[in-house]
């Protein structure tokens, strides 16, 4: 389907039925993901289809993930916004049983339906005989590669044929019926030719290596069959040459669809409103021409950097005056601004990916007063530093309120069987597939604001802590193990350090106790751990936890979880939730785990006591131990609060 096509198919859909939260679009609904509509199932198409979309600027994200902004779909004159295409193709009616592609459904259609009457495009998918809606298939194939495609239905009903192996006959004509004891499981779904009465079920079809022994036995047998991976990408409508064998999959599974999401918080100098309306000025979009036009007159191999950076700098006075002008602006601001994005941007050490401990960093830098924050016109990011003495609680460095905070959030690609292993979508590395084209420049995205208190703790009581007791670094070493033979850890080695499993299980266990204070649900929160790698430089050292709120109100939250930030309430607030962990429902099992959760990478930590909703938190409730904390049956004392819990218990 042409993307005129799409857009045509989508332009008249039910707003009603047809409609997402921006959140959805981005998140478990992305490009690339199936959605259940009530009358027919739907894949998400690739942004270069959408239409309208609501431009978001987060400068710093941009510059990370090199792109120039951010969209999020909205509604305009054509009222498609968010595009999709019809997948899975296969659709049975369940009355008459027949089952066949929506293309023969809408051909049959047409044919027998009044010019008036039709419906060119077949929104909502109908037998014509027996006026039921018609179902889509609940099996599709897919790779590790990202591509997916409809099950094999007609090569599997002639060549599992159980009188023996068939030919496919000339006019396949399909049928799909099910058994009449619901235990029958695969075995009861029975896919039948009325043309060649070829008939098979779909027993074995979900083993591991179904395609793989189909294609060896059968592929042999009739020669022009293949049952490789097809490489079809249905949200950009395109096919690509892949040698992977697919696996059979139910439509809703979880593991057919992993997006991948970066977040940012918005913090100083990178405020939202100048920037986006000095790139929405004509005398901006004049100045990148030019730039542009430099590039465009150098050797596309090899840049000179230094002319290309001179003949900026001998403009960019000049066009930030221009662009003051324009918008009623600071040029000095605005000259800030346009440094930041074309000087720096070509000395690659200042541009850290996003999501790594150098993005991060300046995130912490933030929130710990490193950044100065003066006189923000938005007033998007409002932190306020309280008396840490105040709060009766050991080991805190530093308590900050934040008021106001902004969080973008983008979705750069997805995988399909396993989880994402590489966030270099672009360049085609590891197992992750971008969801818009190499020249695209911008990601679907969308923002949240919302509020937080962020806790700095001592570096000192913390390694002094790991020093004095070794049990801890042996359950540390637990956890690499497990790490290590894990499928995340063999394609992203890293090192789980003591430090960060503290600091990520408190997180969790403020989370929960906030979830009961402040009004919020536990899945209305979240996390940001903020925890260097040891052989960082004492100047670069992080040890904090960020709880925040987010909502897509544009004013934000209402000031329930700052308020428990205050010294009055969140002495009492942290005192509960390390209380709350000493004792989990399910110990004494609980507390002697030498590993439990995905692929044994918690410890001490199950739903009764320590794990979120996934939403929460960072690292999909693994690398947590509670005993890290509290202490264990057995030693008590390892804790890092043991001696404050028994202090008050």
């Amino acid at each position: 389907m042409s993307k005129l096509e799409q857009q045509k198919s989508i332009e008249n859909l039910n707003k009603v039925k047809y409609s997402l939260r921006s959140s959805q679009a981005v998140l478990q609904y992305g490009v690339g993901a199936m959605v259940d509509f009530p009358d027919q199932t739907l894949m998400t198409a690739s942004p270069e289809y959408w239409a309208p979309i609501l431009r978001i600027e987060d400068e710093r994200l941009a510059r990370a993930l090199k792109v120039t902004h951010f969209g999020a779909p909205k509604n305009g004159v054509n009222n498609w916004g968010v595009a999709y295409v019809r997948f899975p193709e296969w659709y049975f009616c369940p009355r008459c049983r027949w089952f066949q592609p929506i293309n023969d459904w809408r051909n049959e259609y047409l044919k027998k339906n009044t010019k008036k009457d039709k419906d060119q495009n077949m929104k909502r998918p109908r037998c014509v005989e027996c006026r039921m809606d018609i179902i889509p298939a609940r099996i599709v194939v897919a790779c590790e590669k990202g591509h997916i495609s409809d099950f094999p239905w007609i090569e599997w009903t002639h060549h599992r044929n159980r009188g023996g192996a068939k030919k496919v006959c000339s006019n396949p004509k399909l049928s799909f019926k099910t058994g009449a004891v619901a235990t029958a499981g695969l075995e009861g779904l029975v896919v039948t030719c009325e043309n060649c009465k070829a008939s098979t079920t779909l027993a074995r079809a979900f083993e591991k290596n179904a395609m793989q022994e189909m294609d060896e036995k059968f592929g042999k047998q009739f020669a022009t069959e293949n049952y490789r991976c097809a490489g079809r990408m249905p949200w950009k409508n395109k096919t690509e040459h892949c040698d992977c064998y697919p696996k059979v999959m139910q439509r809703g599974a979880s593991s057919i669809y992993y997006p991948n999401i970066v977040s940012s918080l918005v913090i100083p100098p990178y405020s939202e409103k100048v920037n986006t309306k000095i790139s929405e000025s004509k005398a901006y979009e004049r100045f990148m021409n030019y730039v542009e036009g430099l590039y465009e007159d150098e050797d596309e191999d090899e840049y000179d950097k230094d002319h290309i950076r001179l003949e900026i700098e001998k403009k960019i006075d000049r066009r930030s005056e221009e662009i003051a002008r324009e918008i009623d602006g600071n040029a000095t601001v605005i000259r800030n601004i346009l440094v930041r994005r074309l000087l720096k941007v070509q000395d690659e050490t200042v541009v850290p990916q996003a999501n790594t401990l150098d993005y991060k960093r300046e995130e912490y830098e933030a929130l710990t007063g490193k950044i100065p924050v003066k006189d923000l016109e938005e007033n998007e990011f409002i932190c306020e530093e309280m008396n840490v003495d105040q709060y009766s609680i050991p080991h805190l460095n530093k308590i900050a309120l934040v008021h106001k905070v902004r969080e973008v959030r983008a979705l750069t690609g997805f995988s399909r069987i396993n989880p994402p292993n590489n966030i270099d979508s672009e360049n085609g590395v590891g197992n992750l597939v971008s969801v818009k084209e190499p020249d695209t420049k911008w990601y679907p995205g969308y923002e949240v604001r919302g509020e937080g208190i962020f806790i700095e703790f001592k570096e000192d009581s913390i390694y002094s802590w790991i020093a004095k007791n070794p049990q801890v670094t042996n359950r540390i070493k637990l956890l690499n193990k497990s790490y290590s033979a894990s499928y995340q850890g063999q394609a992203n080695p890293k090192e789980i350090t003591a430090k960060f499993v503290l600091l990520h299980t408190i997180a969790h266990m403020l989370i929960r106790q906030l979830s009961f204070d402040c009004g919020y649900t536990s899945a209305s929160l979240r996390e940001r751990i903020y925890c260097d790698v040891d052989e960082d430089r004492d100047d670069k050292k992080m040890s904090g936890i960020l709880i925040y709120t987010a909502s897509g109100d544009s004013e934000g939250t209402l000031g329930g979880l700052v308020r428990q930030g205050y010294f009055d309430r969140f002495t009492s607030v942290f005192q509960k939730a390390i209380e709350y962990g000493d004792l989990c429902s399910n110990d004494p099992i609980c507390i002697s785990s030498s590993g439990q959760g995905r692929e044994s990478l918690n410890l001490a930590a199950c739903h009764s006591c320590v794990l979120l909703p996934e939403t929460c938190c960072e690292e999909f409730n693994v690398f947590l131990d509670r005993a890290l904390l509290v202490g264990t049956f057995e030693n008590k004392s390892i804790g890092f609060y043991s001696e404050w819990l028994s202090s008050f218990l």
